[in-house]
């Protein structure tokens, strides 16, 4: 596999790219989660390498495509039984060009370093994008939480905390949450952190309780985002939400805090998903009900059905099927592949936005630009959660906590600084409309200028 810059590449660029993506693929190998979101970042970086030669001089791209630092550990714990599990830990601390290594954590048994370092290189430009003083990182565990107990749980984050902590800091690394991991996680590791450093260190985690340091709107944050995002890109074509049909995937924090905000801009979302289907209500979601299954009752989506005579439960996968005006997918990576992005565009699709970290494969990425669709990758359309982390941050280091509404409203300034940060650079690139295009130029530019003034280290 070689990487495949666009048409736009200048041919010496693309000389350099090349063979760049050439020797990730052989110092990385089996990583493909890892490969794609580097290539998907490369293929997009010619003008700039073509511009600014300093960075090629620098040896930027190999620097910043190799982590700072790589943990991985044992994490050994016992169940309600006695019986002992071993799974393994990890963190990747990408780069602290901008900032301290910022960054969740995942427990999911699909975790492997290849997962966690795509996720991590994902984080250095969308922390980027967010203007805020934060570098990347990113980890978890193959841990699965399903089924065990509080207790069980409680364990686990313990005996994984012991041998992170000693690589964390407010000023070094300050992971949060991801899938899998919620607010019950967070407290048993900042616990486990306190207990371990003797330092009520408030500013070490983010996506706290709100009763000792954590901050009105994460919870809420990456799917307001996502949404407020894609209300920018339609307002750049003379549109808005209002009255819009869409179609979301997922059912867990993003995704339904995702279809609060939709429908508060005065669309109409009319899906929702989970392992094992999705479910259609030609009314519009039904959000109470659906918290209730979800966030209450930890059920299935199948159960929103059940209850509401209006929906229609569909076994298996299929929710891009669904005829929509928008489509916000928010599960997990690769969930929207190319037969998906043409049925989407058939049906009349405008504008897609990733609520999920990297969930359209390339092949479709490429349908939706080809086709004119408004089409907003992860990096720059979910970066809300992590922008109000980095808020929560500023609270802890203050002191301080702000209202809702003044959260935000500083949430929603920021996803307007994203999107124009990336407007702006796409058309600067000769690429105007091209959100891909503009993300990742726009985070690499901050970066890459940070690392040449830090030197070489």
């Amino acid at each position: 596999m070689t990487a495949t810059p666009d048409s736009a590449t200048p041919p010496a660029a693309h000389r350099v790219i090349e063979p760049l993506y050439a020797e990730i693929l052989r110092r990385n190998q089996g990583e493909k989660e890892f490969h794609q979101a580097v290539r998907e970042v490369l293929e997009t970086l010619g003008p700039v390498l073509a511009q600014r030669p300093e960075f090629v001089d620098a040896r930027i791209i190999e620097r910043i495509c190799e982590p700072e630092r790589q943990l991985i550990f044992r994490v050994p714990w016992s169940d309600d039984s006695g019986d002992i599990h071993v799974n393994r830990g990890f963190r990747v601390e990408f780069s602290s060009s901008l900032g301290p290594y910022k960054g969740g954590l995942r427990f999911h048994p699909s975790v492997n370093l290849g997962i966690v370092k795509f996720l991590g290189f994902e984080q250095i430009f969308k922390n980027a994008l967010t203007g805020m003083p934060i570098g990347g990182g990113k980890g978890g565990s193959d841990f699965d939480p399903k089924g065990r107990s509080d207790a069980e749980i409680m364990r686990f984050c313990q005996s994984f905390m012991t041998e992170l902590h000693r690589h964390l800091g407010e000023y070094t690394d300050v992971p949060a949450g991801d899938i899998g991991v919620g607010g019950r996680e967070i407290g048993y590791l900042f616990g486990q952190y306190k207990r371990i450093t003797n330092r009520y260190e408030s500013g070490v985690l983010t996506g706290k309780g709100l009763g000792w340091g954590g901050a009105l709107v994460r919870t809420e944050a990456t799917g307001y985002g996502c949404v407020l995002f894609t209300a920018e890109m339609l307002r750049s074509r003379g549109e808005s939400l209002d009255g819009q049909r869409i179609a979301v995937s997922g059912s867990g924090n993003v995704a339904i805090y995702a279809i609060e905000k939709a429908q508060q801009l005065g669309a109409t979302v009319v899906t929702c998903s989970d392992s094992d289907g999705y479910v259609v209500d030609e009314k519009g979601i039904d959000l109470a009900l659906l918290k209730e299954i979800k966030e209450a009752g930890r059920g299935r989506v199948s159960e929103y059905a059940e209850r509401r005579p209006e929906a229609v439960f569909v076994p298996g996968t299929g929710v891009w099927n669904v005829p929509c005006d928008v489509a916000l997918p928010c599960a997990t990576q690769n969930e929207l592949h190319e037969a998906d992005a043409l049925a989407l565009v058939r049906n009349g699709v405008k504008a897609v936005a990733e609520g999920a970290n990297m969930p359209t494969t390339p092949e479709a990425v490429r349908v939706f630009q080809e086709a004119g669709v408004a089409f907003a990758p992860g990096k720059a359309a979910n970066a809300g959660g992590v922008a109000t982390s980095a808020l929560e941050m500023q609270q802890n280091a203050s002191r301080d906590s702000w209202t809702f509404a003044h959260t935000e409203e500083r949430l929603a300034e920021i996803m307007r600084h994203i999107h124009d940060s990336c407007y702006t650079t796409a058309e600067r690139y000769g690429s105007p409309g091209n959100y891909v295009v503009g993300a990742n130029i726009a985070g690499f530019e901050l970066v890459a200028d940070a690392m040449l003034a830090q030197g070489l280290i």
